[in-house]
C-alpha cells in the first residue's frame, strides 16, 4: 500500500473513532438529561431562579460514573470506589433520593422547614421527605444544592416505585417571589423502565452488599441481646415462682 494510501486509511480511522466517540458522548448527555432536568423563572424586577431536579435512575449513575471517569482519567478501580461512595450515599436500598439544586438571582429565599415545600407523587401516593440537606433550611441567595431522601417502602415493606409509571416532585410556588405566581414547579420523569438492580454488579455492589449484611447482623445482634435479657429475665421470675411453690408445698 502506498504511503498516500496509508494517510487516507489512518485519516478514515480517526474520522470514525471520532464519529464513535462522538456518538457515545450524545447517548450519554442525553441520558443525563432525561434524568437531570433545569426550570428557569424571571420576574420583571430582574429577580432569576433555576431550579434543578436530579432523580438517580440506573442508568443515570452508570453514566455519571463514566463521565467522572473518562473526565478524571480513572481506573477501573478508582471508577468502582466512586461508584460505591455514590451509591453509599444515596442509600438506594432504603430511600428515593432526589438532588435539588437552586440558583438564585434574586431576593433572598426562606425555605425552613425545607420538607414542607416538597412532595413526591408515586402514583396516586403522596409522599414527604424522611431526610434532607438541612442547608436548605437557612436563607440563601445564589447557589445551594443538596439531596432530599423519600420513603421507598411503604409500612408493609412494599416498594413503592412498583409498577409505576411516573412520578413527579412537587416544588411549592412560595419558594420564591419568582415563582410566587405558581402554585408548584414541577418535575416528572418515567420510571417504568428504571432498573436499580442493575447497579448492583461489580467489586462496588459486593463492597454494598457486605455493608447491608453488616449491618443486618449488628442488628440481630442487637436483637439477640434484648431477647436474652427478657429471657434472664423472665427464668429469674420463673426460678422464684418454682421457690414459692415448693415451699408452699412442704407446708
Amino acid at each position: 500500500m502506498s504511503s498516500t494510501n496509508c494517510r487516507l486509511v489512518r485519516g478514515a480511522v480517526a474520522l470514525l473513532i471520532v464519529l464513535v466517540l462522538t456518538s457515545v458522548a450524545c447517548a450519554e448527555d442525553k441520558v443525563m438529561a432525561r434524568w437531570s432536568k433545569t426550570k428557569s423563572f424571571k420576574e420583571e424586577l430582574g429577580g432569576e431562579l433555576h431550579i434543578k431536579a436530579t432523580y438517580y435512575a440506573a442508568e443515570y449513575i452508570e453514566a455519571l460514573v463514566k463521565e467522572e471517569a473518562e473526565k478524571n482519567l480513572w481506573t477501573a478501580d478508582e471508577a468502582e470506589r466512586f461508584k460505591y461512595q455514590l451509591l453509599s450515599g444515596l442509600s438506594l436500598d432504603e430511600y428515593i433520593p432526589v438532588h435539588i439544586e437552586f440558583d438564585n438571582v434574586g431576593p433572598t429565599m426562606h425555605l425552613a422547614p425545607f420538607d414542607s415545600f416538597l412532595t413526591l407523587w408515586v402514583g396516586k401516593k403522596k409522599l414527604t421527605p424522611v431526610e434532607y440537606d438541612k442547608r436548605f433550611n437557612f436563607g440563601f441567595q445564589g447557589k445551594k444544592d443538596g439531596l432530599v431522601y423519600f420513603p421507598r417502602y411503604d409500612d408493609k415493606g412494599k416498594p413503592y416505585l412498583e409498577g409505576v409509571g411516573s412520578i413527579r416532585l412537587d416544588i411549592r410556588g412560595s419558594i420564591s417571589t419568582v415563582t410566587l405566581q405558581l402554585s408548584t414547579v414541577d418535575f416528572i420523569w418515567d420510571v417504568s423502565r428504571d432498573n436499580p438492580e442493575a447497579l448492583y454488579k461489580g467489586k462496588a455492589a459486593a463492597r454494598l452488599e457486605l455493608d447491608r449484611l453488616i449491618k443486618r447482623m449488628d442488628k440481630l445482634k442487637a436483637e439477640k441481646s434484648t431477647l436474652e435479657g427478657q429471657l434472664a429475665t423472665l427464668n429469674a421470675e420463673l426460678d422464684t415462682v418454682e421457690q414459692r411453690v415448693e415451699e408452699l408445698q412442704r407446708q
